[in-house]
């Protein structure tokens, strides 16, 4: 079996924290490594897909804290944990573990349930509408260049070729292709610009937005294809805790007496 020892660092330093018990999985100089500390590194590296739990991956992890340990002493035997930048370090890392604990009890206890769920996707699904676009743009940087090809472009020019000056640079050297996407996912002014036009046109006047001047065209329109609930919900799920606990850290702030 193949240890990577980077993954196992993480591992180590994520369980950094872990309560002692009575049982050891090793005593160094007198000092313990209690065996719950070598467990929790063996989950996580089996979590992180690194390896299998066994004989081999335990005296692998078991030697990595013994050395871990061995190298502590002397570091603390040589005032390192004595230094400001040090007791600075440990301070973050400590107000670290605490929040993260104060957020997993948080999230735990304000479970976010199928109803919001559900909610949630339906406003989505609403906001974007039923319909999705594929659309190329050239971005110009005043509205006569904008209108110059625009006029290039009812002379018979090829927008792909007329997008290679496009300031868009991300886009200019594939023709302008923005790929398929619901209005709702470009600015509100650049999808009134669109969302009128038939498939193959173009617009007629320069669209402005906050980067420039845009021609748009449409190459085409199709039913939107939303993946169904089942397929989202973890993420929504994610999101929604995320934004309760954001909300929940705003209130915090709020009552805070901060001078």
């Amino acid at each position: 079996m193949t240890f990577k020892p980077a993954s196992l660092l993480l591992a180590l330093i994520a369980v950094a924290s872990a309560p002692a018990f009575a049982q050891n999985a090793a005593v160094v100089n007198g000092k313990a490594i209690p065996s719950s500390r070598l467990d929790e590194a063996v989950k996580t590296v089996v979590a992180q897909g690194q390896g299998q739990d066994s004989p081999q991956l335990r005296a692998a992890i078991k030697d990595e804290l013994v050395a871990r340990e061995v190298l502590m002493q002397e570091a603390v035997k040589q005032g390192f944990d004595k230094k400001p930048e040090v007791k600075q370090a440990l301070d973050n890392a400590r107000q670290t573990i605490i929040v993260n604990q104060l957020a997993r009890d948080y999230i735990a206890k304000n479970p976010v349930s199928d109803a919001e769920i559900k909610a949630e996707y339906d406003k989505a699904k609403a906001a974007n509408g039923d319909k999705e676009y594929h659309v190329r743009h050239i971005l110009l940087g005043t509205e006569d260049e904008a209108k110059a090809v625009i006029a290039k472009l009812k002379g018979g020019a090829k927008f792909e070729e007329l997008a290679k000056q496009s300031k868009d640079t991300g886009t200019a050297n594939n023709g302008g292709d923005l790929d398929w996407a619901p209005p709702s996912q470009f600015p509100p002014e650049f999808a009134a610009g669109f969302t009128k036009l038939q498939k193959g046109a173009i617009t007629d006047v320069p669209v402005k937005t906050q980067a420039g001047f845009h021609v748009i065209k449409v190459d085409d329109t199709r039913p939107l294809q939303l993946p169904a609930l089942d397929q989202v919900k973890p993420q929504i799920a994610d999101a929604l805790s995320q934004r309760k606990l954001q909300d929940y850290q705003e209130q915090m702030v709020k009552k805070a007496k901060v001078q």
